[in-house]
């Protein structure tokens, strides 16, 4: 379960190494508009996030 969860880790951070390689003046203002973002508003797109990933997860493992 362990070396799963490593696998899953590692592979969230090449993916979200793709946007500053493929378009670095995109990924400059997605951070300043998470900067600019309240409290609440980040925490909603997280939860909204773990969803969306929780449910892809279940779709690809049935």
């Amino acid at each position: 379960m362990w070396h799963e969860i490593l696998v899953a880790g590692a592979l969230m951070l090449v993916l979200e190494g793709l946007l500053p390689i493929l378009n670095p003046k995109m990924f400059k203002q997605m951070m300043l508009s998470a900067s600019q973002m309240t409290e609440q508003q980040l925490r909603w797109t997280g939860i909204i996030s773990m969803v969306i990933g929780a449910i892809a997860i279940y779709i690809l493992k049935h």
